[in-house]
């Protein structure tokens, strides 16, 4: 097996599996154990996965964000449950700022019951399911397309979302520490901060999961936006500290 198809073998397996060791991928594949430590080195070069002891992961970090594969397969029946909410938030005839993120991707398909609107966006799932959508006025922000956040990002994006305004964005965070919101990867954050200066209302939507963690980079504190969105009521302590800073926080629940 090529060392490209070998690659793209591991990757699956820890879409699947989030983790991986370096005995089973070297016996699966059929290769000895410093073949497997190659190739887990490129693609963590690359920004694929985080090597730990004994293996791999894909799993989140403070210093690492999931690849958005992976990400969509995490919590779906929430992150369901806070995008169809947080279209209420909506009005036909809005211009509508959508992120990168798994989460808050969810609304587009909802989009189309409320149009006419203008939708931006860099996330590429939002763009291939609102493509040629009647009534859906689609901006796509240009820029430097990432594969493992699976959308466009960089000096194009930015000089874009600095020209335009909205009425209301939906983002998303990877970790939520105390009444603050944070993120792995720097340009990723930029990105964020230009969506929400563009936009009257925003409105951020995270799996419960997300509460309790931190990452690199500081986004913006949680009170910055009109309503916080999540599936789950967190822990005493965590909520004592939302409602000290002023947080609104919007309790999505569902069927146990």
């Amino acid at each position: 097996m090529k060392s490209d198809s070998r690659r793209q073998g591991i990757m699956e397996i820890l879409m699947d599996a989030g983790q991986a060791g370096v005995d089973d991928l070297a016996l699966r594949f059929g290769v000895s154990k410093m073949t497997v430590h190659r190739d887990l080195d490129e693609l963590e070069e690359s920004g694929f996965l985080r090597k730990v002891r004994g293996g791999a992961s894909i799993q989140p970090s403070s210093l690492f964000e999931s690849d958005f594969r992976y990400r969509q397969k995490q919590a779906i029946e929430e992150k369901q449950r806070l995008a169809a909410a947080a279209v209420a938030m909506i009005e036909p005839g809005q211009t509508v700022i959508i992120d990168d993120g798994s989460t808050a991707g969810g609304i587009a398909r909802h989009l189309t019951e409320l149009r006419p609107l203008t939708v931006i966006s860099n996330n590429l799932a939002v763009i291939q399911d609102l493509a040629g959508a009647g009534g859906i006025n689609l901006i796509a922000l240009g820029g430097h397309y990432s594969k493992k956040f699976h959308g466009f990002f960089g000096l194009l994006a930015e000089a874009s979302l600095k020209s335009l305004r909205a009425d209301v964005a939906f983002l998303s965070s990877s970790a939520i520490h105390g009444a603050s919101a944070f993120h792995q990867d720097q340009e990723v954050v930029q990105a964020k901060r230009l969506m929400m200066a563009a936009a009257t209302r925003k409105y951020l939507l995270v799996d419960h999961g997300k509460f309790g963690r931190t990452a690199l980079h500081f986004l913006t504190d949680l009170s910055a936006f009109d309503t916080v969105f999540t599936g789950r009521e967190p822990e005493p302590s965590m909520r004592a500290a939302l409602d000290d800073a002023g947080v609104s926080l919007t309790v999505v629940g569902g069927n146990g």
